[in-house]
């Protein structure tokens, strides 16, 4: 059974690469994509995915509020924020609003696969800081 992953991001091009390199794992899926953090709620109450790749900067709803709604009316996702920020606030309020995970955009391919992995066998993790800053 593949483990159904959701991406919300408000930039189309990080939604195509994540999806293209999710996709390409045997026991992922990429069920949906969300442009903002309103979307990302309904479309996660509507397609009831495992994960939730979350951005946290994101028009309408930010990623953390979203999180956070999510977190306390879908018990059965579970989020792993995304971020070009590298700021110990922004780990803090993530898990604050009930992340499970936490990983910088220059995540390699085998990583961001094996996080997604990661968090729906029930685990948590937070990224190392960036490999290329």
């Amino acid at each position: 059974m593949s483990i159904r992953v959701l991406i919300a991001d408000d930039q189309q091009l990080v939604r195509s690469g994540f999806r293209v390199l999710l996709d390409a794992q045997p026991d992922i899926e990429v069920v949906g994509e969300a442009t903002d953090g309103l979307t990302a709620v309904a479309e996660a109450r509507r397609l009831r995915p495992d994960i939730v790749l979350m951005d946290i900067r994101m028009p309408r709803v930010d990623g953390i509020e979203a999180t956070r709604t999510l977190t306390g009316t879908l018990p059965g996702t579970r989020v792993i924020i995304l971020t070009t920020y590298d700021l110990d606030e922004y780990v803090f309020d993530a898990l604050r609003a009930g992340a499970c995970g936490f990983l910088l955009k220059d995540v390699r391919t085998a990583d961001l696969a094996d996080a997604v992995r990661t968090v729906s066998d029930g685990g948590a993790l937070l990224a190392p800081r960036s490999r290329y800053g």
